[in-house]
C-alpha cells in the first residue's frame, strides 16, 4: 500500500539544473577551473553545493578545506538567487497540475539537494507551497544524496514506513538514495534518458503520466 509521496525538486518539478550549472561555472571559472556541461550532468548533478565543489576539486587535484568549500557554496548561492530573482527558472509542463492531482490522494513532501529558501521561494511564486507537508533540503540531514538520509528523513516526517512511500526522481543519484532508504521510486526522463534510470521501479517521460493509477501499481 502506498501512503505518501516524496518529490525531488530540481529536474523533477522545476527546470533549474541549467541555472545551477551556470552558477557553478561563474564561481569556478575565475579560479581557473572549467566545468563543462557534459561533465556536470555525468558526474555531479545529484550532489548538493558542497558536494559538487568537493568532488570537482578532487577531480582536478585541488585541495579545498571546509572553510573554502563553504565560501564557494555561499558565492554560488548568491549567483543562483540572482538568477531566480530574474525569473529564469520555470516549472516543467504539467507540474502544477500533477502536484494538485496527487495531493488530492496522498500527502506530499520534498527531499532535495537544493537549499530550503530556493525551494520555498519557487513554490510560493507558483502557488504550490500549500500542497507540501514538509521540505527536506540541503544540509538538513547528516548526509546528502546519493546517501539515503534525505529520503529516510522524509518517510519519518510522513510518519509511515519507507516501503509505503514513493519517491519521484530524475537522476541515478536520487534513485540510489531513494532505494537505499527503502522507498519505491518513479524516475522521469527530464534530465537523463531511460537507460540511465533503470534502477527505478517505473520510468515516465512526462509529469502527465504520473497518475494515481500508475502509483498504485507499485504498492
Amino acid at each position: 500500500m502506498i501512503s505518501a509521496l516524496v518529490f525531488d525538486f530540481d529536474g523533477v518539478l522545476v527546470d533549474s539544473e541549467p541555472l545551477h550549472l551556470r552558477a557553478y561555472q561563474e564561481v569556478l571559472e575565475p579560479r581557473g577551473v572549467s566545468l563543462p556541461r557534459e561533465e556536470y550532468y555525468a558526474r555531479y548533478l545529484g550532489y548538493d553545493d558542497s558536494g559538487v565543489f568537493t568532488a570537482v576539486a578532487h577531480a582536478r587535484g585541488l585541495n579545498l578545506d571546509a572553510r573554502e568549500v563553504v565560501a564557494l557554496s555561499e558565492e554560488k548561492t548568491r549567483l543562483f538567487d540572482a538568477l531566480l530573482a530574474a525569473g529564469d527558472v520555470n516549472l516543467y509542463p504539467a507540474a502544477a497540475e500533477c502536484v494538485a492531482r496527487l495531493a488530492a490522494v496522498w500527502p506530499l513532501g520534498i527531499a532535495s539537494g537544493a537549499l530550503r529558501h530556493e525551494i520555498e521561494g519557487t513554490l510560493r511564486g507558483r502557488g504550490l507551497e500549500r500542497y507540501f507537508r514538509f521540505i527536506v533540503a540541503a544540509g538538513e540531514t547528516p548526509a546528502s544524496k546519493p546517501a539515503p538520509d534525505p529520503y529516510a528523513r522524509a518517510a519519518a516526517l510522513h510518519g509511515v514506513p519507507p516501503a509505503e512511500c514513493v519517491a519521484i526522481e530524475d537522476s541515478r543519484w536520487g534513485i540510489e538514495a531513494a532505494k537505499a532508504a527503502g522507498l519505491w521510486c518513479i524516475a522521469i526522463t527530464h534530465t537523463y534518458p531511460v537507460p540511465e534510470l533503470m534502477q527505478a521501479d517505473a520510468i515516465i517521460t512526462s509529469l502527465e503520466e504520473l497518475t494515481p493509477e500508475l502509483i498504485r501499481t507499485l504498492g
